[in-house]
């Protein structure tokens, strides 16, 4: 995935030629303070669901990157998802994986194999998680240019989602007291997007090659309510901003998560503020599957290196730098949001 930068420049220019225009004012609408009564209201903890066990998480976390680093057409890489299709069979998920070849920026062929994990197949209201599960073959944002063509372990970018989503399912399982389905699916070659060093232009159409198929290859009569990506949800430090196209596709999605982590007990994590706008996995399931998903994804406005964090798409993207508490308050936060569904 990759930030487009201008797009936080650009809303504030937007908003301050409105304001010149007089197209709004500086009092609120009776829609925005309704909106904000309601937010002030489910500031209430009201946790709902099994408590997230992120020891759990983060053995899973673990485990991924046990296998190495998982870039394209590797057989750490191939391994891993075998095991990942495997964990989520032992908790009770009915896996189907979607396979095929796609072609990355350079030409190169990538084995595909996006899995689909099912809990409670049979229902007809169902909610889609998601995350990668592929790492970036290139640490071409480390702060040492000797490492900018070495794979990295990617236990937050990609890891950490999917550690997130097995560690539901295993919940899931063990209560077995949800009705609604939930769809995990695991989506490969999101991070084959055109590397720095290329002397290419970065394409956006480059990045998130597994989403893109899925949403134009849904299985058959395929329907969810909306769907939440996951991604870098187990960094140090991590807090997770209201991203813009989550709110241009799904504006009603966002404040239903950013409601329920208010009410698990995790707001602090899920600040009431705007991080920028984001080409991810989340992008072709709104624009191709025309699912409504948003994505749930770190943002550090202060961070020089990067505003998706430090150690984003650099060798240190290791367990080193694995947080259990962000992996609680996401993990927490959608299980909120999943037991709170009518």
């Amino acid at each position: 995935m990759k930030k487009i930068i201008i797009a936080v420049i650009m809303i504030a220019v937007i908003a301050l030629i409105a304001y010149s225009m007089g197209l709004f004012s500086t009092s609120h609408s009776a829609a925005e303070e309704a909106e904000e009564a309601e937010m002030a209201a489910a500031e209430k903890l009201n946790p709902v669901g099994p408590a997230f066990n992120a020891d759990s998480a983060y053995a899973f976390v673990a485990a991924q990157c046990a296998f190495g680093p998982r870039a394209m057409n590797t057989k750490s890489h191939d391994n891993c998802g075998e095991w990942i299709a495997k964990k989520f069979e032992s908790f009770g998920c009915k896996v189907k994986n979607q396979r095929t070849e796609l072609r990355g920026y350079d030409g190169t062929m990538l084995r595909c194999r996006n899995i689909m994990a099912s809990y409670n197949p049979e229902s007809t209201t169902r909610i889609l998680l998601c995350a990668h599960w592929d790492t970036r073959p290139w640490a071409d944002n480390d702060p040492d240019s000797a490492n900018w063509r070495k794979p990295i372990d990617g236990a937050n970018d990609g890891a950490s989602g999917v550690a997130v989503m097995l560690e539901i399912a295993r919940l899931l399982n063990q209560n077995k007291n949800l009705n609604i389905g939930v769809d995990f699916v695991c989506f490969d070659a999101e991070d084959w997007g055109t590397p720095k060093w290329s002397g290419q232009e970065d394409s956006e159409d480059t990045w998130a090659l597994g989403a893109q198929h899925f949403a134009t290859n849904l299985p058959a009569g395929y329907e969810a309510r909306y769907g939440i990506l996951l991604d870098l949800v187990g960094g140090i430090g991590a807090k997770f901003y209201r991203e813009g196209m989550s709110k241009a596709f799904a504006p009603d999605i966002v404040k239903k998560v950013w409601r329920a982590a208010r009410a698990a007990g995790y707001g602090s994590f899920f600040p009431k503020s705007d991080g920028g706008m984001i080409t991810d996995d989340h992008v072709p399931l709104n624009e191709k599957a025309k699912i409504p998903t948003i994505d749930i994804i770190a943002f550090y406005p202060d961070c020089v290196q990067s505003s998706f964090g430090p150690t984003w798409h650099t060798l240190n993207d290791n367990l080193q730098n694995i947080d259990r508490n962000t992996l609680k308050a996401v993990g927490q936060t959608v299980i909120q949001t999943l037991y709170s569904e009518k």
